[in-house]
């Protein structure tokens, strides 16, 4: 099925075109938010709202870059969509935890003891990785897991952000530079720490 005979179908809402479109795309739908959102049930869900939302607004796509393009782009958009619902939703329970307050209204016990979080070193490194890059602002973050983790060259991530090249180059250039600030300080406290 060419480009254009996808198109046609989606917004005829042919169901063959609908499962070539899900059956060709959701991988890279669900990697792609899974590297936003690190939680493969959310990646999941965000899939489904990438394709409602493709399927709601097919009739809008500009053939000015490539369906794929525009399909990251809703992807990027919903994953980062998500993420700052889940920064409001963070905000309002770690009040609750200041207040002593659980979700359902009732007061915590205040001695009531914390459980702690035990990890390896491999998943604390991965951790630290994924908070790093995570922390960096929003433009470099995109253009950075677009490179680094879906591995999309400059031209793509240029067009899935509607920037130039140039900017793009840039956008990563001060990721890697952030990133190595970021984790050049968290691992010579780590290594000072273990001595």
């Amino acid at each position: 099925m060419t480009e254009q005979e996808l198109v046609d179908g989606l917004i005829n809402q042919n169901k063959e075109a609908i499962q070539y479109m899900v059956n060709n795309y959701q991988k890279n739908v669900i990697k792609t938010a899974y590297y936003f959102v690190a939680n493969m049930e959310d990646a999941e869900d965000l899939s489904q709202e990438v394709f409602l939302e493709i399927l709601k607004s097919i009739g809008r796509y500009k053939k000015s870059s490539t369906l794929y393009t525009w399909i990251y782009r809703i992807t990027v958009n919903k994953s980062l969509d998500h993420l700052r619902k889940q920064h409001r939703r963070s905000f309002v329970q770690k009040m609750g935890t200041i207040l002593r307050i659980s979700p359902d209204g009732m007061n915590l016990d205040e001695n009531e003891p914390e459980v702690l979080d035990t990890r390896n070193d491999d998943n604390e490194k991965r951790n630290i990785l994924d908070n790093a890059v995570n922390s960096l602002p929003e433009n470099q973050k995109i253009a950075f897991i677009l490179n680094k983790y879906e591995e999309l060259a400059y031209k793509e991530i240029a067009e899935i952000m509607n920037l130039s090249l140039s900017s793009v180059e840039s956008l990563i250039h001060r990721a890697k530079l952030n990133l190595q600030k970021k984790l050049a300080n968290h691992f010579s406290e780590y290594a000072s720490k273990n001595k």
